[in-house]
């Protein structure tokens, strides 16, 4: 049995709390907020983000940051991508040397463009930080769906600890050494399911959607191995699995407020009546500063921030992506000018 600590009191926060409890851990969550908390403690349930599901009586449940944390041989960082810099700094001078940190948060740092394991890096140089991602909505592991997830980390080591944690029947995560790539992917699939449920509301169809979905992943694939990442990734759980998943999903809210913005609301009337963070709003900035810095295309990302943020209609920023200059699918691909 080890001791590991989940901060955070949200949905994803207690389904994974809940897998690492059935792996016989001696698991405490955390959480800011001490309404939180309360509630938390007496409902054993978190009603809004994960009705439905228990959380075992056996799960301690603190705001007490250093409580939760003490001895502790792995921390989840399971808050919002907004929060992960400042949960950090709160760790500083109660964790130890060599601390495994795993972060399940996904986004791109406004302004910084780190990822959430650059954030937990700079803060808490002295710690392993481990990025845990892949098509896995809170709402079936809750459930014991059979879910498939893919951890990053920079020693094989470390990823193999992280993995024998969370590995059970239901919950099955393998290993990678490209840690940037699953990140990336995990970001930046959110601004596509942005645009997936844009072309839903908007009334079009699975044509529509299927080519979305596969010019989303080349789009984000063409930046990754730009910044370093590996293709093969991409082509992985954190790349085109959580791409299908958050784009085809109900329990998707990029998706949901995409389906809103579609309708004609604005982001923050989808943002209000999804009532749960919509990360791809934040990654699609940052995506497109990304796109600009390593010069990549990405008309995507392009149209969703046009859409987002320069208060451009959807319908319009769908018909100029249908309009673009027509050009080869691979440009990569030679003709044979021998054939007559």
């Amino acid at each position: 049995m080890a001791k590991v600590t989940v901060l955070g009191g949200g949905g994803w926060a207690i389904a994974l709390a809940k897998v690492l409890y059935k792996n016989n851990n001696d698991v405490t969550i955390w959480s800011f907020l001490q309404s939180e908390v309360d509630a938390l403690n007496k409902e054993r349930e978190n009603k809004i983000s994960l009705p439905g599901i228990k959380i075992p009586d056996e799960i301690q449940i603190t705001n007490d940051m250093e409580e939760a944390v003490k001895d502790s041989e792995m921390i989840v960082m399971a808050v919002a991508s907004s929060f992960v810099r400042s949960t950090a700094k709160s760790l500083k001078g109660i964790v130890k040397e060599g601390q495994i940190i795993v972060d399940v948060a996904k986004g791109i740092e406004d302004k910084t463009f780190f990822t959430m394991t650059e954030i937990i890096e700079e803060e808490l140089p002295e710690c392993e930080a481990v990025v845990l991602s892949g098509p896995s909505h809170a709402e079936e592991v809750g459930r014991e769906v059979p879910t498939v997830v893919v951890i990053g980390a920079k020693k094989q080591e470390t990823a193999m600890k992280v993995q024998s944690l969370f590995a059970n029947k239901y919950f099955r995560p393998y290993i990678s050494p490209d840690r940037k790539s699953i990140e990336l992917g995990g970001s930046l699939k959110n601004v596509i399911a942005l645009a997936a449920g844009i072309i839903d509301g908007l009334g079009f169809g699975d044509n529509t959607e299927a080519a979305l979905i596969t010019r989303g992943i080349k789009e984000i694939t063409n930046l990754g191995t730009k910044m370093g990442g590996h293709s093969r990734t991409f082509n992985g759980l954190s790349g085109i699995g959580d791409l299908i998943v958050t784009c085809n999903s109900k329990h998707s809210r990029n998706r949901r407020a995409g389906v809103l913005i579609g309708k004609g609301y604005t982001l923050k009337e989808a943002v209000d009546e999804v009532k749960m963070v919509v990360e791809g709003a934040v990654s699609a900035k940052a995506a497109l500063a990304l796109a600009k810095k390593y010069e990549v295309d990405m008309p995507i990302v392009e149209a969703v921030n046009e859409v987002l943020f320069h208060d451009k209609s959807a319908e319009e920023a769908m018909w100029e992506l249908m309009e673009r200059e027509h050009t080869n699918e691979f440009m990569d691909l030679e003709w044979d000018e021998t054939i007559q």
